[in-house]
């Protein structure tokens, strides 16, 4: 089986035609999964994935303009692009996040490669965190606010938020392992609003956590399934990627209830109200579902890509029913506002 082309998605206002297969991949490329995605002033998609070609640049229409990257990353995790189109690469078994032009000109590099920081980790595994550390311990995800400054999350091995200066200098870093306010598991995604509230996934908790930009605890939103990535529209609507309860699951950890929902995507006001929500992963191999949903991005014309992580999320294999998307495109239909 494979997944269906595409489908008319419509919930809470919302209208989108999900493109399951929109990316045009060359056949002699193996790409495993995809793990990030951006586009750029040029609405150019950067789709991070882990293959041979680890950056691989789209037009809007799904055509390979050029990719870069190769031989560069342990192994790509998140991907931002900024204002003037600088693109941040995380790489989470490396310890570091690098800084590049559209192109692929290295511009430079946070963290030190291969060498994690102190947090008492013995493993990926955030159970194992013993306590906060600094910089960085498998980073996840990196942000970039309307001020320029930097926030990373840095999840799996650490505990914490960083906040750089737009030169890569350590301003100052919050959080700790738990599930208090201020406190993570696994502060997977991070984005920054254009008041500069600084929204963090904290996936295991199963939040988002919002922050002023110096770190103090403001609020707290918890009608989310294990979310993993936020974007944030002109209007200030917060697009959320969850993992849901599935997939991706821990070793000895279990859903919450039996009807606990799969992947999906919520969008929220933006003081936190549902307004919709699609998916759930009944259907993940279909157009609008989701197996695993890791990473997200709206272009300058409202549609929405959504990455999803289907290998490592089944346990480094993947499902014996047939083939999954890992890049899905929801194009948003003209006239349909929410």
């Amino acid at each position: 089986m494979t997944p269906s082309e595409s489908k008319i998605i419509t919930s809470g206002g919302f209208t989108y035609r999900a493109i399951a297969d929109w990316a045009k991949w060359p056949v002699d490329w193996h790409v495993w999964e995809v793990t990030g995605v951006a586009t750029d002033s040029k609405d150019r998609v950067f789709v991070f994935n882990r293959s041979d070609h680890p950056v691989a640049v789209f037009d809007p229409d799904g055509n390979l303009l050029f990719s870069w990257g190769e031989g560069l990353f342990n192994r790509p995790h998140g991907i931002w692009i900024g204002p003037d189109d600088s693109v941040y690469c995380t790489d989470d078994l490396d310890h570091t996040i690098h800084k590049f032009t559209a192109e692929g000109r290295h511009v430079l590099t946070l963290g030190t490669s291969g060498k994690p920081s102190d947090t008492g980790a013995t493993s990926i595994d955030y159970r194992t965190i013993r306590y906060a550390g600094p910089p960085f311990h498998f980073p996840t995800n990196l942000a970039v606010a309307p001020n320029g400054d930097w926030y990373v999350a840095d999840g799996y091995g650490n505990a914490r938020i960083h906040k750089f200066s737009p030169d890569g200098t350590l301003q100052f870093s919050w959080g700790e392992p738990g599930s208090g306010p201020g406190q993570f598991h696994v502060p997977h995604g991070i984005t920054v609003d254009r008041n500069g509230v600084v929204y963090v996934a904290d996936r295991e908790n199963s939040r988002l956590q919002l922050f002023s930009p110096e770190g103090k605890f403001l609020s707290e939103w918890t009608d989310i399934a294990r979310p993993c990535e936020m974007v944030i529209d002109q209007e200030g609507l917060v697009y959320v990627a969850e993992l849901g309860y599935r997939a991706g699951m821990w070793p000895g950890t279990t859903a919450p209830a039996a009807d606990s929902p799969g992947g999906r995507l919520s969008i929220f006001d933006s003081s936190g109200h549902l307004l919709s929500r699609f998916g759930g992963g009944e259907r993940p191999q279909e157009a609008g579902d989701f197996f695993a949903p890791h990473d997200l991005w709206l272009d300058k014309n409202g549609s929405l890509y959504i990455a999803e992580v289907v290998w490592s999320a089944n346990g480094r294999q993947y499902p014996s029913t047939g083939r999954y998307h890992t890049l899905q495109k929801f194009e948003r239909l003209a006239g349909v506002t929410p």
